[in-house]
């Protein structure tokens, strides 16, 4: 039964992580209508984003600490109730600063508590083809803009904003409360298993370990690279002449890529390692953020968010596998939300930086450039990571 279970447990985990990104990140299909509804500006509303991130850096951490004290059940169903709650009251917002707050805070703490505890109840499930479980769970996430955002944009295409911001909310608690009151804590030979390195640290003790600090700063890196293209490549194409309903499938197109890619980055982790797939992962998705600069036609862009798509949705999940190789498994919820914390302060510098470039410049070219040399920045950091030494004990803390 346990053995089944697990791949329920990676079922259960897309879900929900579908559902949680893919409502988040609704706020990338509602921007134009909502600014031209309202009169808010792009970088008002897109701070929401921002705000989220913000939001979800201290929350992960501490959603991930109570997961391994409490289990993740109790934490997924807090975070599904938040998500919803705070996209139904985003919805009757009446200033651009109520949104900023309910939208910001809600569904961030909300959105917190869904990604860490997964991905941490995910990798004590598994102790082979670990890279391939927490990929299919990440994968739950490409399929967001294959979905939810098509969704959100027929609601808004058929109701006003507020109609359908609150539908994407009814649906999230529809889904995903259900999916968390069926997830199970993995089996406690799993979790005093294998990589018992460190296993006398504490969390703190883990945090201050050079390894960890170069997980972390990657990660930042990483997410602040792929953050503003991902929000604000459907405005840009806008921009560019093509049509709103055309430039939102350019999202659903790196969703799908996204999909495949952590299928491929999955297996390449599970044969040949993590970091080596995190290393070629993080070059290509530098190199194509850099060339939708140069894109203005939807064929063009297509073709970039097929290999965008593939090389960020590929590396994400490559971080819980890294995490998990090279600490205590009883600490994985605390490890993987304070990873999570320094991910999403880089997450956070994208949906707003886009909106302060536009309306400075009224053009996203600088948003690309910007990106293109964060994303090496991340590949030179990947490279000094040392390659993972199964059960040998930690370094001790710095």
């Amino acid at each position: 039964m346990t053995e089944r279970y697990r791949w329920i447990i990676v079922a259960l985990g897309a879900l929900l992580g579908c559902m949680s990104a893919g409502t988040m990140f609704s706020l990338a299909v509602f921007l134009d209508p909502m600014a031209a509804a309202t009169g808010w500006s792009r970088a008002g509303i897109s701070s929401a984003m921002t705000i989220n991130f913000l939001a979800m850096a201290p929350a992960s951490f501490l959603w991930g600490a109570l997961s391994d004290r409490i289990g993740p059940r109790p934490v997924l169903l807090i975070g599904s109730v938040m998500l919803g709650l705070g996209t139904a009251l985003a919805s009757r917002a009446t200033s651009l600063l109520e949104f900023q707050i309910v939208y910001g805070l809600l569904v961030g703490i909300g959105t917190a508590a869904i990604f860490s505890p997964l991905m941490a109840t995910v990798v004590l499930w598994f102790d082979r083809q670990r890279s391939l479980a927490v990929s299919l769970v990440s994968a739950g996430m490409a399929v967001a803009p294959m979905t939810v955002s098509p969704f959100a944009r027929w609601l808004v295409s058929e109701w006003d904003w507020q109609t359908a911001l609150l539908g994407v909310g009814v649906l999230a608690w529809a889904t995903m409360i259900p999916a968390a009151l069926l997830v199970r804590r993995a089996p406690a030979t799993a979790r005093g298993g294998p990589a018992a390195a460190g296993a006398g640290m504490t969390t703190l003790q883990v945090l201050r370990t050079p390894i960890f600090a170069v997980i972390a700063l990657t990660w930042f890196c990483c997410c602040a690279t792929h953050a503003g293209p991902i929000f604000h490549t459907v405005s840009y194409a806008i921009t560019c002449g093509i049509a709103p309903l055309a430039a939102v499938t350019i999202y659903s197109v790196e969703g799908l890529a996204g999909l495949l890619g952590r299928l491929v980055f999955g297996l390449a982790g599970d044969r040949y390692g993590a970091k080596r797939a995190l290393v070629v992962g993080l070059m290509v998705q530098a190199t194509a953020a850099g060339t939708y600069f140069f894109t203005s036609h939807i064929a063009e862009f297509y073709a970039v968010a097929i290999v965008f798509g593939m090389a960020y949705g590929g590396v994400m999940p490559l971080y819980a596998v890294l995490i998990r190789e090279n600490f205590p498994p009883q600490l994985m919820g605390g490890i993987m939300g304070a990873g999570s914390l320094v991910a999403n302060l880089g997450m956070s510098i994208g949906p707003l930086a886009g909106g302060l470039i536009y309306d400075q410049f009224a053009s996203y070219g600088w948003l690309y450039i910007g990106s293109f040399g964060i994303g090496w920045g991340a590949v030179l950091i990947a490279l000094t990571l040392r390659p993972p030494r199964g059960a040998a004990p930690l370094a001790q803390p710095a």
